[in-house]
């Protein structure tokens, strides 16, 4: 009989069967697990990549927006707005996209510490059946 997931009720089962059966349960934890270090191995890249590349646009702005220190000189010769305060407007709008690009780069580095290390998940299994829990 099986269950609705695909299960097969073992309730019948010998002992000796139930016994023949753990190295092939083995090989599929042991694969499972594998399998597990692969996606997590991924999504740590994936998330340390973009966490770099948001980290890298705030530098860029952060680069380009002192001209805009020297756009407050430059701009006290003309006569639009009062120029002085549009070049400071301007330097902080940029220093502004700099902090929000910025934590972008930080929120993506923190998805990298929430997550759980499949050794340690490993290490945790090792525990509890050693009876250390």
């Amino acid at each position: 009989m099986t269950t609705p997931r695909g299960f097969r009720d073992r309730a019948d089962d010998g002992l000796l069967t139930l016994i023949g059966e753990i190295p092939e349960l083995v090989r599929n934890l042991v694969t499972a697990e594998i399998d597990s270090a692969k996606v997590w191995l991924a999504r740590t890249a994936k998330d340390g990549g973009w966490g770099a590349i948001w980290m890298i646009a705030a530098l860029f702005v952060l680069f380009w927006s002192i001209p805009a220190l020297g756009a407050f000189v430059i701009a006290g010769l003309s006569s639009w707005w009062p120029v002085w305060l549009s070049a400071l407007v301007v330097f902080f709008v940029m220093l502004l996209v700099t902090v929000i690009l910025a934590l972008f780069g930080i929120m993506r580095f923190k998805r990298l510490a929430k997550r759980t290390n499949p050794a340690q998940a490993i290490a945790h299994d090792v525990k509890e059946v050693r009876g250390e829990y």
